[in-house]
């Protein structure tokens, strides 16, 4: 089926069409001049501010003139992320996206659901004729998956909105009133190397089929992290002194749980069977473990050239047992909100090549303090081994309102138009909120948005029935804004 043959009909076309334009985090600018081009085709006032976010300002239909001026926000930046197996470059191809009954999905990509479906329903009020609304601001805010750099950096002169509708949440019978803040913390160290010795043979070990996933929203799902699960292995063989290390590369984004993991190591040809059978054993073993979350966890070997150079034993030991104490998962839970995740890490990325060492990580939490103190948990086992520790980008969490009237509103109507309560929750993710408001510390805000599972991984997927439940809800919310 067609995108297009889809209801609403122009939501999925515009999705279709900013699908088409690669635009990953920090390289935008693409689509921020598409989304330029579009504004000031249609006639509208359009802006950039010195960041690269993009504001377009649409007046009131008739008798709704002397409403409150109302900001809808989503951000135009997508997760890039595919399969070890896929061939596709996301610098020059756009999304092949694949409808399944109720869902649409990307072909062993990210899809852009997330936050391509809010942009795209904020393209479709700009472009309608029919839609009932206050006076609207739209605006498009950049690189937020990789630093929220748009949100931190906006220009708040060029709105004057007292209400603010982000529509990047993925539950469709949530509104969202609150977020975790979060920090990067990123380690890097050298390493000693040795030639490669004689009567040795080298192995790719692979560590793939793993779901990954947000690294917020999903942190608490036990999905497994392919860093963490190929360095308990790693750790393993290299005890028995089964292995020398030659590289490991796994993972990627720091906001996706790391799904596939390969390292290249050398084996003393006597011990070449011990080797596969030790890697067999521990496949069994977290195939066991993982059957519920992970159920295609495979690992592979094949034979591979002879590195040059492997680290020293002494170095590996080091390098591996700092990964093995690095905190990964839920931190804690929140003592106020039941069932919510407070504070967590992600051990996002593992580089081990050439006698550098670096890890990439993420830490999150809806209490300021307690972000710092997992970012310091995790730093300090690579502290000990001599790496050079940053902390960076750390952005605020976003308190709740619970009082706020488009809070109220919303979810009169929500239980208006389905018969049911919405749930009013704060997620464990990094809303863009929290920023914004520092910018608009007026401004009342709520976020909303409809279903998409896998956000951050090649499984994202977005329900075409919910999809049309919020188009309707979110039209409903505008129209009784007074």
């Amino acid at each position: 089926m067609n995108l297009q043959n889809l209801e609403p009909e122009m939501v999925w076309k515009h999705f279709s069409m900013i699908n088409a334009i690669p635009r990953a985090s920090k390289k935008e600018e693409r689509i921020i001049q598409y989304m330029l081009d579009f504004g000031n085709s249609q006639g509208f006032e359009t802006y950039r501010d010195a960041v690269g976010n993009v504001v377009i300002k649409k007046a009131a239909t008739q008798g709704f003139e002397n409403r409150p001026t109302v900001i809808l926000q989503s951000h135009l930046d997508m997760v890039h992320q595919k399969n070890a197996d896929v061939d596709f470059d996301f610098d020059s191809q756009g999304i092949q996206m694949i409808v399944e009954n109720d869902w649409v999905r990307a072909n062993g990509t990210t899809l852009g659901a997330d936050n391509g479906i809010g942009v795209a329903m904020m393209m479709t009020i700009l472009t309608s004729r029919e839609i009932e609304h206050p006076a609207l601001e739209f605006l498009f805010t950049i690189d937020e998956e990789t630093g929220m750099t748009g949100a931190q950096h906006l220009d708040g002169n060029l709105l004057s909105g007292s209400i603010l509708l982000n529509l990047d949440t993925e539950e469709d019978d949530e509104i969202d009133v609150g977020c975790a803040g979060g920090i990067d913390t990123t380690a890097k160290g050298s390493y000693n190397e040795v030639g490669t010795p004689a009567n040795v043979q080298a192995f790719e070990i692979s560590l793939t089929g793993m779901k990954g996933g947000h690294s917020g929203m999903e942190i608490h799902l036990e999905l497994g992290n392919a860093n963490k699960l190929m360095n308990r292995l790693l750790s393993q063989l290299s005890k028995e002194n089964l292995i020398q290390i030659a590289s490991v590369q796994g993972g990627g984004l720091r906001n996706a749980i790391p799904r596939e993991s390969f390292a290249t190591v050398i084996v003393e040809d006597e011990r070449v069977d011990e080797f596969q059978e030790q890697v067999k054993q521990y496949e069994a073993i977290i195939q066991a473990e993982y059957k519920q979350t992970a159920p295609d966890i495979n690992l592979k070997v094949k034979s591979v050239d002879l590195p040059t150079r492997v680290m020293t034993r002494e170095d590996q030991k080091r390098i591996l047992q700092a990964i093995y104490a690095c905190f990964n998962g839920v931190f804690s839970m929140s003592k106020d909100i039941e069932g919510l995740v407070e504070t967590s890490s992600n051990l996002a990325k593992i580089t081990i090549k050439d006698g550098q060492f670096e890890m990439h990580s993420l830490q999150r939490s809806s209490v300021e303090t307690a972000k710092f103190d997992v970012a310091y948990t995790v730093a300090a086992p690579f502290h000990l081994i001599g790496c050079q520790v940053t902390h960076s980008g750390s952005y605020p969490g976003w308190k709740p309102e619970m009082d706020a009237p488009i809070l109220k509103l919303a979810a009169e109507q929500y239980k208006k138009l389905f018969n049911s309560e919405p749930k009013v929750v704060a997620c464990h993710a990094g809303l863009e909120c929290g920023l914004l408001k520092k910018h608009l510390p007026n401004t009342q805000m709520i976020s909303f948005g409809p279903t998409i599972l896998g956000a951050h991984s090649p499984q994202e997927k977005v329900s075409i029935s919910s999809v049309q439940k919020f188009w309707k809800y979110l039209l409903e919310v505008l129209k009784n804004i007074e």
